[in-house]
């Protein structure tokens, strides 16, 4: 059964697209991919994880993760090991360079967003903090 997408609901997803287009553009060029960054901002949030459970969530296959996993490993970015309950499993986790590596991402694209949140008037400004709660739980739905 397909979702009727509502008109209100149309506006926030291409309020959100657009959005998302300029988060992108904001970001400063770095040594990571789209897919590299967000696999070790993972990793850091959630701790190690297996190869296996990598490819789904970042939508890449499994041949793809493998060869992602391997320049991170081969950069310094990330580690793996075995999983002491089962040696046939490769378990994944980032290293203190990964752990800077997504920091100073994040910092260019925190510093970016913060001069345009200067520009825009106080009440635009307070509307977007009165928004965290209902974005946060949004974040949480799509990550669950």
């Amino acid at each position: 059964m397909a979702t009727t997408i509502k008109p209100d609901d149309a506006r926030v997803i291409a309020g959100f697209e657009r959005f998302y287009e300029a988060l992108r553009r904001l970001t400063p060029r770095s040594e990571l991919s789209l897919t590299a960054a967000s696999t070790l901002r993972r990793l850091e949030r959630s701790g190690p994880h297996r190869l296996s459970e990598l490819y789904v969530p970042e939508g890449v296959s499994q041949p793809a993760m493998t060869q992602l996993v391997t320049r991170l490993e081969r950069e310094g970015l990330v580690r793996r090991g075995g999983d002491p309950a089962d040696g046939r499993v490769v378990v994944v986790s980032i290293t203190d360079e990964g752990r800077s590596a997504v920091a100073r991402r994040r910092d260019g694209r925190a510093r970016a967003l913060a001069d345009l949140l200067e520009q825009l008037p106080d009440d635009e400004h307070a509307a977007l903090l009165e928004a965290l709660p209902a974005l946060r739980r949004l974040g949480d739905l799509i990550t669950e």
